[in-house]
């Protein structure tokens, strides 16, 4: 049984805003929020079932797909598919137990858990200018009123 050296989800996550990650070199990479608007590529998995054609198409609409469409990342699309059809598998009610533990280890290696996101060194951009034009600024409820002048006398 191998002991030691470091392992996913163990101990803290690394801070990329911290001196030691620094002196590391660690940084994330910012993947887009609003998603991937490229083509899905062919489901490379035989036999594949519309429901498994459904959730890929819904995959590769995800800011985690703008990392695996790059060439140095494209060893990925098979296992995003392996997770595609363990996922759903699983949503059959009569789906073993084993399928639905597998699931959260096939998210964090393709980056769909928080951890797997800080293991590959991504995170997600927020999008603070849209945020902003999608809220609308509050309408008063009533005209302003005038203010009653009183004289003094």
């Amino acid at each position: 049984m191998p002991k030691g050296g470091a392992r996913n989800r163990s101990g803290p996550a690394p801070d990329p805003r911290s001196e030691r990650s620094e002196r590391r070199g660690y940084s994330l990479s910012s993947l887009p929020a609003e998603g991937y608007d490229g083509e899905a590529p062919e489901f490379p998995l035989p036999d594949c079932t519309e429901r498994e054609l459904e959730v890929w198409e819904a995959a590769w609409r995800t800011p985690q797909a703008c990392a695996w469409s790059m060439p140095s990342e494209s060893w990925r699309v098979r296992l995003v598919a392996m997770w595609v059809r363990v996922s759903v598998r699983a949503e059959a009610q009569d789906a073993p137990a084993t399928l639905i533990t597998a699931l959260p280890r096939l998210e964090d290696k393709i980056g769909f858990s928080d951890a797997g996101l800080a293991a590959m060194g991504w995170k997600i951009a927020t999008d603070e200018l849209g945020a902003k034009r999608a809220t609308k600024p509050a309408e008063p409820d009533e005209a302003p009123v005038a203010p009653v002048r009183r004289l003094r006398g």
